[in-house]
């Protein structure tokens, strides 16, 4: 038994208008996932090679092609007038003052994103220069609010060890690798350091699991 062609569908989630969900005239052969992290680095003196650091990880990105074709279904229609409705994703709407979000859904794989660009290649024409068949090339930006960031397992990750910098403090690297700089006294308790305004560039600090530690309460002098 032959299985039902499930379509892939680009669903608006901001704002209001006609279009909420947008289906493709033809799924996309491919679709590329781009990953990817961002890292400072720092060259000690006589070392031959930099530090690396992790600095943050990056928006992951989805590229696809995606046909679109108004010659063989569509009586030869102008087929920019079936992309508008994506080439409008990437325009600022009325209410929002922005683009809005969209979630690129086919079958078990969804994507939340912005549309971060459109190229838009006709490729047919009817001899009155009508264009029939169009590939639209389209980058999604993975977004995520502030709060599913935080829910991010990245706060139980095992015991880290960074290289202290100029530019570094307890508190920027709290807020940094836990999202809450009041965490200061976890990194300074397991690295044993006394004075945390006394640190010098390139002292090896210590970043245990969120979980190993608990804050105390108020008043209590720790």
């Amino acid at each position: 038994m032959a299985q039902e062609l499930v379509k892939a569908i680009v669903r608006v989630l901001d704002g209001t208008g006609p279009d909420r969900e947008i289906e493709v005239i033809f799924n996309p052969t491919e679709y590329n996932v781009d990953y990817g992290a961002n890292f400072q680095e720092t060259a000690p003196p006589g070392l031959n090679n930099p530090i690396l650091q992790f600095v943050n990880g990056t928006a992951q990105s989805l590229t696809m092609d995606l046909l679109f074709d108004t010659y063989t279904d569509g009586r030869g229609a102008n087929v920019a007038e079936r992309t508008k409705k994506f080439t409008d994703m990437v325009a600022i709407n009325g209410e929002l003052h922005a683009p809005p979000r969209v979630e690129f859904e086919w079958g078990v794989f969804s994507f939340k994103a912005i549309v971060e660009k459109i190229s838009q290649r006709f490729t047919m024409f009817l001899s009155d220069g009508t264009p029939v068949r169009a590939t639209l090339s389209v980058t999604f930006k993975q977004y995520q609010t502030v709060a599913e960031q935080l829910e991010n397992p990245r706060r139980n990750s095992n015991t880290k060890r960074r290289v202290f910098e100029a530019h570094d403090s307890l508190w920027l690297l709290a807020a940094r690798e836990y999202g809450e700089p009041k965490y200061w006294r976890l990194i300074a308790r397991r690295s044993r350091i006394e004075d945390p305004r006394a640190l010098v560039p390139g002292m090896v600090v210590i970043l245990p699991p969120l979980e190993d530690f608990k804050m105390p309460e108020a008043g209590n002098g720790s």
